[in-house]
């Protein structure tokens, strides 16, 4: 299949310039950075991990394909979207997943006074969990707060401001958040200017649970041959099936992308099929 990682069909837009390597994947670019290199270069921006549910919302939701096209990282979520990108002749390094960027950065930071994380999201009591496990393997605080919002968090704008305003007086550097695709992706892109001191914001959906131990992972043997799905649906029917189903739609388009046939439906002046998050 034809190479065409860093050229742009009138289907596709530009990616956005980096200093560093991106591949396409169907209407948006994939960093091709290591986990190591991820570490070295977030100093600040917005990660997004990309899999293929995030894939099947940006062919339909305009407001989520507009946050992915702010992210200064998109790094690849799932073993499907690594091996797919090899697949059509556009590889790069390595899975670099949320449930695995995050400890690597709390460990990362670990000596760093300068970097200080809240985590958002997860039910009531889980996020403080998860604060108080990171901290411990840390061996300091590097997790300052954490909070759990309620269901309606997103539409209610008086809990969006006393959550900003906890965000903020707690002094934090990095937001990680955990609401799920594509609510908080565009909650980020929405209100980070609200937050000045936030440099690095991360949204990273069942992470904080992970970190928490209130779900557990996959075994890492599934993980490695991409079969973390398998394990999910097993664990967790009524979550993922709905999910997965749905997501056997990125087999037809990467085949199209491959072959050259793939049309972003969100060029601009074309409407999404749908606004709703």
């Amino acid at each position: 299949m034809k190479d065409d990682s860093m050229q742009a069909t009138a289907a596709v837009p530009q990616p956005p310039a980096a200093p560093w390597p991106r591949s396409r994947m169907l209407n948006v670019w994939v960093d091709n950075l290591s986990m190591k290199q991820l570490m070295e270069k977030l100093d600040a921006g917005i990660v997004f991990t990309l899999n293929p549910d995030h894939l099947f919302h940006l062919q339909r939701h305009r407001a989520f394909y507009n946050a992915y096209r702010q992210a200064d990282f998109i790094t690849s979520d799932s073993k499907y979207v690594y091996w797919g990108l090899g697949w059509i002749g556009r590889r790069i390094q390595e899975k670099v997943s949320g449930s695995d960027i995050v400890p690597a950065y709390c460990a990362h930071h670990a000596n760093n006074p300068a970097v200080r994380v809240f985590l958002l999201g997860a039910a009531p009591g889980i996020a403080q969990k998860a604060l108080e496990n990171i901290n411990a393997r840390a061996g300091r605080e590097v997790v300052i707060g954490a909070h759990s919002p309620s269901m309606k968090f997103v539409n209610d704008e008086q809990e969006i401001a006393d959550v900003i305003r906890l965000i903020n007086d707690s002094g934090a550097t990095c937001l990680i958040i955990g609401l799920g695709a594509p609510k908080q992706e565009i909650w980020i892109t929405q209100y980070r200017h609200a937050m000045p001191k936030v440099k690095v914001y991360m949204g990273v959906g069942a992470t904080i649970d992970y970190e928490a131990g209130a779900v557990k992972r996959a075994p890492r043997w599934m993980t490695r041959i991409g079969l973390e799905w398998l394990y999910r649906i097993t664990t967790e029917p009524l979550r993922y099936w709905r999910r997965y189903l749905r997501d056997m739609e990125y087999f037809w388009l990467l085949l199209l992308d491959g072959l050259g046939l793939y049309k972003s439906p969100m060029q601009p002046g074309t409407p999404a099929a749908s606004t709703k998050v």
